[in-house]
């Protein structure tokens, strides 16, 4: 298994690649634990309920047109394609891409300190499921 650093991710929101904005980028992935514990055990017992997914992104802002700003802005609560993948090359078993159907419920546009750059984080959360594929 090969190592990675990431300095090349893909990241495409609603058809707009965003990738060359992207600060930190992080995906998780779970399921809703639904406990099955019966009187008589003696250990707590689990199944697997709904799964979930989430993406918090820290972008770079960019107020340009067909860059940052202007894309997440006509996001905010409406559903979308989200596509990333570890780095920007060819799909393959050791670059898979995820894809989803998220929806943004908040954008900060503007904020920060005196002589901070300036950037714009976001969570975008699951309105449907999320997929990976390796080719």
């Amino acid at each position: 298994m090969a190592e990675l650093v990431f300095d090349n991710v893909f990241l495409s929101l609603d058809g707009t690649d965003l990738s060359d904005h992207v600060r930190q980028v992080t995906l998780t992935y779970q399921a809703e634990l639904q406990d099955k514990t019966a009187m008589s055990d003696n250990t707590r017992s689990r199944l697997g309920g709904l799964k979930d997914w989430s993406l918090s992104v820290e972008f770079n802002q960019d107020f340009a047109a067909s860059e940052v700003d202007v894309t997440i802005f006509s996001l905010v609560g409406t559903t979308f394609t989200v596509i990333l993948r570890p780095d920007a090359g060819s799909v393959s078993t050791t670059n898979p891409n995820y894809t989803g159907t998220g929806i943004l419920e908040e954008y900060t546009p503007i904020g920060g300190s005196v002589g901070d750059v300036a950037i714009a984080p976001i969570t975008i959360q699951a309105a449907g499921d999320l997929s990976r594929a390796t080719s």
